[in-house]
């Protein structure tokens, strides 16, 4: 229980920020092509590093993929690399950017968008978990998600990443039994 009396999940109560991030976007249900497109980006991103990092560092990114917009970051080219290798306001992976980018070039050929595409893997509503221990870190359903990304020419988003977007996105709700959210 927190100072205000209400229970969350562990993990936020590290930081105002994760804090926040938990109370306001983490589990809620997202939609639309942009949105979902940044999230899987921020994701990628956070691989190997510490969630906090990635929220530290989100409005720097924002601001560095124009908004995360899909057809934006699709026309990005060498010059627009080069650039984010330099910008110390995000994670400066040659590898997380080129992918980044990648991602949007095929985001931006679907026949379908993105949101209906990744909504379309989301598991049927189960109850919510009792303890820490009992979230996993991937699912089938995750693990298909992972799967018909990479089919389809996406890149940096393996069964666990891709359970965490579930996560963050709201298409499995793993906010413990006894929090407030």
């Amino acid at each position: 229980m927190s100072g205000d009396g209400r229970f969350r999940c562990p993990w936020s109560e590290a930081s105002q920020l994760y804090r926040d991030y938990h109370d306001q976007e983490w589990g809620r249900p997202l939609h639309g092509d942009d949105a979902m497109f940044e999230r899987m980006c921020l994701e990628a991103f956070q691989s190997g590093l510490a969630w906090i990092t990635i929220l530290r560092k989100r409005p720097a990114f924002r601001t560095a993929f124009s908004g995360f917009s899909i057809e934006r970051v699709a026309a990005f080219g060498d010059d627009d690399v080069a650039r984010l290798l330099t910008d110390t306001g995000i994670v400066r992976n040659r590898a997380k950017i080129e992918a980044a980018i990648a991602n949007a070039r095929v985001a931006g050929d679907l026949g379908t968008g993105l949101d209906e595409l990744i909504w379309s893997f989301a598991p049927p509503p189960r109850p919510r978990p009792r303890e820490l221990a009992d979230v996993p870190a991937t699912s089938p359903e995750s693990i298909a998600l992972a799967k018909e990304l990479k089919k389809r020419g996406f890149r940096f988003i393996g069964p666990t990443t891709a359970y965490a977007l579930m996560q963050a996105t709201g298409m499995v709700d793993d906010h413990l039994s006894d929090c407030w959210v």
